[in-house]
């Protein structure tokens, strides 16, 4: 398999995913920019929407959408329990959790990383992620992982939004629970390897 990425974007949580699984993958690094690879080839070639991550398993298919790409990886790799079966209802928690970093935290970052964003707006993009960013405190001030009390591609996914809200300097400094969620996490082999591969 094949991993197209840009590193810290939202490709790192299915990077780190891949690592726990302990799939054989390559990296190819995108210019989001100029929509290149290193070797200057197009790609918008390989996939058309132009962003990363993409997953291109061994058979030629690709596969877009860091959610997506993380239940693939997880449900490729049952015994890892990254998520649970669909029998399961503590998978519907992960589900929702996922759903949730996508909608309400991923997209709230979008405003503070686009230059065309008017100065005006930024403070309200700050205030609404920093009061999502509160509600998900309180959630780990009971557990240890955001769907329960082991690691799932949940985490990696939060992980990642994390380290960017640290990049645009949220308001963060009552929020205990989010760094020691964060610390945890950070200290996992897949995250230590998936960082340093990537030059972060």
């Amino acid at each position: 398999m094949k991993l197209f990425y840009k590193p810290g974007a939202c490709s790192l949580a299915p990077h780190i995913i891949l690592r726990e699984t302990g799939k054989d993958f390559t990296l190819e690094a995108v210019d989001l920019m100029t929509k290149r690879l290193g070797d200057g080839s197009d790609y918008l070639a390989i996939n058309p929407k132009g962003q990363v991550p993409a997953l291109q398993l061994d058979d030629g298919t690709l596969i877009t959408e860091s959610v997506v790409i993380m239940q693939y990886l997880a449900d490729s790799a049952p015994q890892k329990n990254l998520l649970a079966p669909t029998s399961d209802l503590s998978r519907y928690k992960t589900l929702e959790w996922l759903n949730y970093i996508a909608t309400e935290l991923h997209k709230g970052f979008t405003p503070l990383f686009r230059p065309d964003t008017p100065d005006e707006y930024k403070p309200v993009a700050r205030a609404l992620l920093e009061k999502k960013l509160s509600f998900v405190n309180g959630e780990l001030a009971s557990r240890e992982f955001i769907a329960g009390d082991h690691f799932t591609i949940a985490d990696a996914y939060l992980y990642n939004v994390l380290r960017w809200a640290r990049a645009v300097k949220l308001e963060m400094g009552s929020l205990s629970n989010l760094d020691a969620f964060v610390a945890r996490v950070a200290a996992r082999e897949s995250v230590i390897a998936a960082q340093g591969a990537e030059g972060l």
